[in-house]
């Protein structure tokens, strides 16, 4: 686990990611690539909201603090970068190591 000054980041692997994410009631799904990859194909059930877009802070603030986020982009980074930024502001965060390419679940959209 990855650890901020507020709170701390727990980094899953996708059996992990899918196995919490389906067994916690307060589990939200946020994908934080860019649009045209998340059109792409995404996880389903997932919201967007892209952690290099000029709203991203504005975005995240407006988001339930009592929910679990569960966070992936393509390969991880991105993902962690959102999470450490989200478990700072007082989020319960969870990162899928190695993002989307390894996720072995459902994929939606192209």
């Amino acid at each position: 686990m990855d650890k901020t000054e507020d709170g701390i980041v727990k980094n899953l692997s996708a059996f992990e990611f899918q196995t919490q994410l389906n067994n916690d009631p307060l589990a939200i799904l946020l994908d934080v690539r860019t649009e045209h990859e998340f059109n792409s194909g995404r996880i389903p059930d997932a919201i967007n909201i892209d952690v290099m877009g000029h709203s991203f802070y504005d975005d995240i603030a407006a988001l339930d603090k009592t929910k679990t986020y569960f966070v992936y982009c393509r390969s991880g980074g991105r993902s962690m970068q959102a999470c450490l930024s989200m478990a700072e502001l007082g989020f319960t965060v969870c990162n899928l190591a190695g993002g989307i390419n390894s996720w072995s679940g459902k994929i939606v959209g192209s």
